[in-house]
């Protein structure tokens, strides 16, 4: 028994409340640099600040997947509730994070609102697998990505507008400027909104239903407890060394004490896996640690081999959402502290430029990426895609006048249509039903690892090399996304990705249903 075909608007409604979770992520990467600065951090302490966000990503997501595999409310149904709480979270940290008096009020709103985010965000993924039978797959999480960008757009432009009607983008050390303070009052808005227009307009499947259209697939949930039974205490053990010894060697040779975080991460997952490895073997029930920890020891093959491009790709996109600002600010306006009018105004431009990207991926993700992927290959679309971002970042390394950045962002708005869509449209029907939740989320770990990284390892590295000029940064994307783009090209075999993307989409399918 396949799942009905959704028409265009059950389409639509599905991913909707994503276009105002992505206004709240549009304003928190184009704008969190800007409020530290102006509450008075130096850009080398920026990537430390930005701990919040991918920390939170990384311990939230697993858990709200595994949750929502396990949750039904009735009416509410199964992903809906954590949509729920976490947009009216997420609302709330963008109405109070204008009144930030200090960069520790800031980053701990940060950190709120990023819980908030990714409580809504993570089930938007398996609620697409959810709701769509196979052959919509791609066609469902480009309808969701032309979404993410369109709600990118408003959210990365807002500021911009207001400063365009008279709204004051300048303001004293310590304070943040009123475009901002209205944007983020907007956004929290706007978030709430869209998140509830889901809500109103989709009904899941019930438990019953799911069963029945599980039974027709292919993909089997493994026993959760099967591979930590068959492992022993040796790679928990090197994981807790490994951390205890960066942390020794951070504190050795006096590195960025943010690396005492990744340390503690390393020890930590260990620790967390030797406590999940004993319980197995003790006897004991399956608990939410059991289950995410084994199925992350157990994710299906074709899931790691693209978790490498994840850690990759994202490492470049997180690079740039740190840096874009000091580097537009310090390269193009001349403008190195945030207390000068000429700072306010690349800021304002970088925004634009974020617009510019996030426009692109919406309108790529309904046209040029569904092409590509049918021409090529999921696969293969994804690489190409990935290296026109690459050549976007390189630019960052030559190009002096602002509007001329406007030229590689069209590069980076075609990988981010593509990082966004290709990897979940693989992905969906590789996957059991039954855990599509929690896979969904250990998935976006690879996302979340690689940001944590850059925000512990780049600061690090800026201040050792390059501590005056954070252009290098861009180098750095661009090599990690070119990387990203290689290991995407030979994810599969030629042959069998051009039958799969030759398949039919059409023909005769059950009743459309919204």
């Amino acid at each position: 028994m396949d799942k009905p075909t959704q028409s265009l608007r059950g389409l639509c409604n599905i991913s909707f409340g994503f276009f105002g979770i992505q206004i709240g992520f549009a304003l928190q990467n184009a704008n969190m640099s800007r409020i530290f600065q102006s509450l008075g951090s130096r850009i080398d302490d920026l990537p430390a600040l930005w701990i919040a966000a991918p920390l939170t990503g990384l311990l939230v997501q697993p858990l709200i997947g595994h949750l929502s595999d396990r949750t039904w409310l009735g009416r509410l149904g199964r992903r809906r509730p954590y949509f729920l709480a976490g947009a009216v979270l997420a609302a709330l940290s963008l109405v109070l994070m204008p009144y930030s008096s200090g960069l520790l009020m800031a980053a701990l709103l940060l950190w709120m609102l990023d819980a908030s985010l990714n409580t809504a965000m993570e089930p938007f993924r398996a609620f697409v697998g959810d709701m769509l039978p196979a052959h919509q797959h791609t066609a469902g999480y480009a309808i969701q990505t032309g979404l993410i960008g369109a709600g990118a757009v408003v959210g990365s432009l807002f500021p911009w507008l207001l400063d365009l009607v008279g709204v004051s983008n300048t303001a004293p050390v310590g304070t943040i400027p009123e475009t901002v303070r209205i944007s983020f009052w907007f956004g929290g808005t706007a978030l709430l909104a869209s998140v509830l227009w889901t809500l109103f307009t989709t009904r899941e499947y019930t438990p019953a239903e799911m069963a029945r259209f599980a039974a027709a697939t292919a993909a089997a949930a493994p026993p959760t407890a099967e591979h930590l039974a068959r492992r022993g205490l040796g790679q928990p053990l090197g994981w807790i060394t490994g951390g205890l010894a960066l942390a020794g060697l951070t504190w050795g040779v006096g590195l960025e004490q943010e690396l005492y975080l990744l340390a503690g991460l390393l020890a930590g997952y260990g620790v967390l896996t030797a406590a999940a490895i004993r319980r197995v073997k003790a006897g004991h029930p399956a608990g939410a640690l059991t289950s995410i920890v084994g199925d992350l020891t157990g994710m299906p093959p074709l899931m790691k081999r693209l978790a490498l491009v994840q850690f990759l790709s994202w490492s470049a996109m997180f690079i740039m959402w740190i840096n874009t600002t000091p580097v537009v600010a310090q390269y193009q306006f001349g403008a190195a502290t945030a207390d000068s009018p000429a700072y306010q105004t690349a800021a304002n431009w970088v925004d634009v430029l974020f617009a510019v990207y996030n426009g692109v991926a919406a309108l790529a993700a309904l046209t040029v990426v569904p092409l590509l992927a049918s021409r090529l290959g999921k696969a293969r679309a994804h690489g190409l895609a990935l290296l026109c971002g690459a050549a976007g970042f390189a630019g960052y390394l030559v190009v002096r006048d602002p509007r001329w950045l406007v030229a590689c962002e069209l590069g980076i708005g075609i990988a981010w249509a593509a990082l966004l869509a290709l990897p979940y449209a693989i992905l969906a029907g590789a996957l059991p039903q039954q855990k599509l939740g929690v896979f969904m989320g250990l998935f976006n770990v690879f996302i979340v690892i690689p940001q944590l990284l850059v925000a512990t390892v780049m600061g690090t590295i800026m201040r050792l090399f390059f501590p005056t000029e954070p252009i290098w940064t861009f180098a750095f994307a661009a090599a990690t996304m070119a990387a990203a783009a290689l290991t995407a090209w030979r994810l599969e075999q030629p042959g069998s990705v051009r039958q799969q993307a030759s398949a039919p989409a059409t023909g005769s399918r059950p009743q459309a249903r919204s």
